[in-house]
């Protein structure tokens, strides 16, 4: 999830109990170099990434 550009830091919260920060962690550590600043470069400051868009995304086998 963290992966995809759609989906919250807030829907992987509710989801997982994971802040930002614990993400960003786990994707750097899963991750190589390069693709990890990419990442980085790709989500800073996205709208879509920090903004609650939790009913606009969903998919019913999350949780709710």
């Amino acid at each position: 999830m963290g992966w995809e550009d759609r989906t919250t830091f807030s829907d992987i919260k509710i989801q997982f109990d994971l802040s930002e920060k614990e993400v960003i962690a786990i994707m750097k550590a899963s991750l190589k170099r390069t693709s990890f600043l990419n990442w980085r470069k790709r989500v800073r400051g996205r709208k879509t990434k920090i903004l609650n868009l939790s009913e606009r995304f969903r998919s019913k086998k999350q949780k709710s």
